[in-house]
C-alpha cells in the first residue's frame, strides 16, 4: 500500500477519521505525527523515506531523505523555505500550499489592527498603563478610506470585501494590473504603485516572500507615503524595508503600523520596533491555526487535493517553485 504522512500541530479526530477516510478509500496509509511533539518529530525523521505524500510543514532539511516523495502539501500559505531545489530529493517533486485557508482569519486580523489605528488605540493604551484618562479626537474611519492593497489573491481578496463593506476605496496591487473580484475598485500593476501611494491611507501588504518581492517597500516608496498613512503588513517581514520603516514611525513622518510579521522572528527584546510610536506588533498570529475554520478549510482542501493526485491530476494550489507562489 502506498503511504501517506500527516505532519501538522491541529490534528484531532474528526480530521484524523476525514484524512483516513479519503486516504484509505484511495489506496494510502496514513501515519499522523503531531508537529510539536519531540518524540513524533524522531519518529518522522527516522521514516521519512516511506512516505509518496506529506501532509504538513515537515521541515526542509529532512526532505532530502523523502526517497519517496511525490508530493509535499504544504498546510502553510507561506512556502519559502521549501523553494530552493537543494532541498528535494528528486526535482519533480510537486510543492502546493495552502492558499485559500487563510483568508478569513488573516483578514480579520487586518481588520482588527487597521481599527485600533485609526481610533488611536495604541496611544490609549500607553495613556492608560500611565495612567491617565484622555479622550483622543479627532479619530479615523474606515469609510471613506482609501485603502492600498498589495496583494489580491486569497487574504487580499477578503480583507478587501470586509473593507468595502465598511465603506473604503480599495486599489489592488499585483503583477498583471487585472482581477475580476468586484470588492477592488481598482487594480493596477506594481508598475503603477509609486503613484497610487501618496494618495493612501493606509497600505496593506499580504504578499509571499518571493524575489519579486522582497523589500518591495523600499525606502523610496515609504518617503512616497503621506504621514498620514498607516502601513499594516501580514504577508512577510522581508517585504519591508525594516530599517527605513522604524525610521519613519520614529520620525513621524507615517501614522503608524500593525506589523505581524517582521525581521528577525523571534524580534529581539531590545529591537527598536518594539519603542516605535502607533505601532501594533503581534508575534506572526493573524493566520496559524488558532481558527477552527483555517483547520477544515486546509483538511478539506488536502482531501480534495488527495483525490486529485489519486486520479493522475495536478493538485490544487500548486506552486510553483521558480516564481515562489
Amino acid at each position: 500500500m502506498r503511504e501517506l504522512a500527516v505532519y501538522v500541530n491541529f490534528m484531532n479526530d474528526g480530521y484524523r477519521q476525514r484524512i483516513g477516510d479519503t486516504a484509505g478509500a484511495l489506496g494510502f496509509a496514513v501515519t499522523c505525527y503531531d508537529s510539536e511533539s519531540p518524540s513524533d518529530n524522531a519518529a518522522l525523521a527516522q521514516n521519512i523515506g516511506r512516505y509518496e505524500v506529506i501532509f504538513g510543514h515537515v521541515p526542509p532539511r529532512l526532505l532530502k531523505g523523502a526517497e519517496k516523495l511525490r508530493w509535499l502539501c504544504s498546510d502553510y500559505a507561506g512556502v519559502e523555505g521549501y523553494l530552493p531545489d537543494s532541498v528535494w530529493p528528486r526535482p519533480d517533486c510537486l510543492l502546493s500550499n495552502a492558499s485559500g485557508a487563510y483568508g478569513p482569519a488573516i483578514s480579520e486580523h487586518i481588520l482588527m489592527v487597521l481599527l485600533m489605528l485609526l481610533r488611536r488605540m495604541p496611544e490609549y493604551q500607553t495613556a492608560m498603563a500611565a495612567g491617565q484618562w484622555p479622550c483622543y479626537t479627532p479619530i479615523r474611519s474606515i469609510t471613506g478610506s482609501r485603502i492600498v492593497l498589495l496583494g489580491t489573491g486569497d487574504v487580499g481578496t477578503h480583507t478587501a470585501h470586509r473593507l468595502k463593506a465598511l465603506g473604503a476605496s480599495v486599489t489592488g496591487v499585483n503583477r498583471s494590473g487585472t482581477c475580476g473580484d468586484p470588492a477592488f475598485d481598482r487594480v493596477i500593476p506594481v508598475g503603477a504603485l509609486d503613484s497610487a501611494l501618496p494618495r493612501a491611507d493606509a497600505l496593506i501588504l499580504t504578499l509571499p516572500a518571493t524575489p519579486e518581492t522582497v523589500g518591495i517597500l523600499s525606502r523610496e516608496r515609504i518617503a512616497l507615503l503621506p504621514p498620514t498613512a498607516y502601513v499594516v503588513n501580514t504577508g512577510r517581514g522581508a517585504l519591508i524595508d525594516q530599517d527605513a520603516l522604524v525610521e519613519a514611525l520614529q520620525a513621524g513622518a507615517i501614522a503608524g503600523a500593525a506589523l505581524d510579521v517582521m525581521t528577525p522572528e523571534p524580534l529581539p527584546p531590545d529591537h527598536p520596533l518594539r519603542r516605535c510610536p502607533n505601532t501594533i506588533l503581534t508575534p506572526h498570529v493573524s493566520g496559524n491555526m488558532a481558527l477552527a475554520l483555517t483547520c477544515d478549510l486546509d483538511v478539506n482542501m488536502f482531501c480534495r487535493s488527495l483525490r486529485r493526485y489519486a486520479a493522475g491530476e495536478l493538485p490544487d494550489h500548486l506552486v510553483d517553485r521558480r516564481r515562489g507562489y
